[in-house]
């Protein structure tokens, strides 16, 4: 069985390679830490939608199938995934936008009140 600290580190490790993740060290104000969480969670949903799109094969009919669908098929993942984020996704934007605050010392809005 895997050690599951170090499944963590490799898969931090390989997201922070990543060029599609967003990167928090130029974050200077809230929005901008809102910004890039929510960037970031749709990033990790594109991932979940293509995983779970992954075992299905162009079914042809009307619409399916063909190189078309294999050329656009992971912008239609990415735009699930933004829809998904920009209606609230599962909730890991809020605690990341916290956590990008504190870790670049901004006072969030929701510590003052």
């Amino acid at each position: 069985m895997t050690d599951p600290m170090l499944f963590s580190a490799d898969f931090a490790q390989q997201l922070s390679a990543d060029k599609a993740t967003p990167r928090i060290s130029g974050v200077r104000t809230e929005a901008e830490a809102e910004r890039v969480a929510q960037e970031f969670e749709s990033f990790l949903l594109s991932q979940m939608v293509s995983s779970m799109f992954s075992g299905i094969e162009g079914g042809g009919g009307m619409f399916g199938g063909g190189p078309g669908e294999k050329a656009f098929s992971g912008m239609l993942h990415e735009e699930y995934a933004k829809v998904f984020a920009s209606q609230g996704g599962i909730g890991l934007a809020d605690d990341l936008k916290l956590e990008i605050l504190r870790m670049q010392g901004i006072e969030s809005s929701r510590e003052t009140k």
